[in-house]
């Protein structure tokens, strides 16, 4: 599935296997666990198999269940 040349910088993009993905549907995020990811070996930009994103879109639609929801905190960052 990986192997091909980065659009980037033309380095190699292999097969990473991550604990945890965060990737953004719609204005939210849905996490994903143990998923394969296409890094760059030269760069680090990360290419995701359409399978993973059509199950990030079902996710995100609520037309798929997830296994849990984490609550997040977020804030401002404000320069000192």
């Amino acid at each position: 599935m990986y192997g091909f040349s980065c659009e980037h910088c033309g380095g190699t993009v292999r097969e990473r296997r991550v604990d945890r993905e965060a990737l953004r549907h719609k204005g939210s995020f849905v996490i994903l666990e143990d998923l394969p990811v296409g890094v760059c070996d030269k760069c680090g930009a990360r290419y995701f198999d359409a399978s993973i994103l059509r199950r990030v879109a079902e996710i995100g639609r609520g037309t798929a269940p997830s296994l849990r929801t984490m609550e997040v905190p977020v804030d401002r960052y404000a320069s000192a």
